[in-house]
C-alpha cells in the first residue's frame, strides 16, 4: 500500500527510515511519499502569529506588566486565536516573503492615508464652517463595486473610507459598497479609487493588472 505525508518541512534520510517504520507498523505502509512546503503555510505558523501579535496589542494597550495581567493576556490571546486565527489569514498560500512585503507596504499606506484624513478634515471644516461650505453640503448614499476579491482586502477598504472624515461605510455586500458621503466633492474623490488602488497594490496587485 502507498501512503502519502504532507509535512510542513523536509525530512532527512534518517527521519524518512523512521517515518516508514512507524507507519509500516501502523498501516501497513510499503511506500511513502513525502512532499514538503516551503511556503509560509505552516500548521502552527499561522495561529502563532496572530497569537503573537494580539499579545503585542494586548502589553501596549493594558500598560501592565505584572505576572497576573501578563496571564490574562495568554489566556484571552490563546482564546481569541483558537476561534478567530483563520480571519486574518485566510488566504495561506503566499510565501513569507510575500507576507513580508505586505506588512511592510502596509506600513507605508499608514501615512498615506493619515494625509488623506487631513485634507479631508480641512474639507468638512469648510463644509460645517463656512457659508459656500453649507450650500455645497449634500449627504447621500454611494454605490460602488470594487475590483477587490479578498474579504481582508474589502475590511481595509472599507474601514479606511470610514476613517476618512465624510465619508462613512454603511454596507459591505460581496464586491458591491455602500458608502455615505457629505458632499459632491467627496463623493468624486471616492469614485476616483485612490484608496482602493492603494490597498489593491499591498494586498491584490494582480487585481491592478486585470483592471
Amino acid at each position: 500500500m502507498n501512503c502519502g505525508l504532507l509535512l510542513t518541512f523536509k525530512p532527512n534520510k534518517i527521519l524518512q527510515k523512521l517515518l516508514k517504520k512507524v507507519l509500516f507498523s501502523i498501516l501497513g505502509c510499503t511506500e511513502l511519499k513525502i512532499p514538503f512546503s516551503q511556503s509560509f503555510n505552516f500548521f502552527l505558523m499561522y495561529p502563532l502569529v496572530v497569537f503573537l501579535l494580539l499579545m503585542l496589542n494586548w502589553i501596549i494597550f493594558s500598560g501592565k506588566f505584572d505576572a497576573f495581567h501578563l496571564g490574562l493576556g495568554v489566556v484571552s490571546c490563546f482564546v481569541v486565536t483558537g476561534l478567530s486565527h483563520d480571519l486574518l489569514f485566510q488566504d495561506r498560500s503566499k510565501g513569507l516573503k510575500t507576507r513580508m512585503h505586505e506588512a511592510w507596504a502596509f506600513l507605508c499606506y499608514i501615512p498615506w492615508l493619515t494625509w488623506e484624513v487631513v485634507l479631508a478634515n480641512v474639507h468638512v471644516f469648510k463644509l460645517a464652517m463656512t457659508n459656500k461650505g453649507y450650500v455645497e453640503m449634500a449627504p447621500r448614499v454611494v454605490t460602488i463595486k470594487t475590483i477587490l476579491k479578498t474579504d481582508f482586502a474589502k475590511f481595509v477598504f472599507a474601514n479606511s473610507i470610514t476613517l476618512t472624515p465624510g465619508t462613512i461605510t454603511m454596507l459591505v455586500r460581496g464586491d458591491i459598497i455602500h458608502v455615505h458621503v457629505m458632499s459632491q466633492f467627496l463623493e468624486d474623490d471616492l469614485l476616483q479609487g485612490a484608496i482602493e488602488r492603494k490597498v489593491a497594490e499591498i494586498f491584490e496587485p494582480e487585481v491592478l493588472k486585470k483592471a
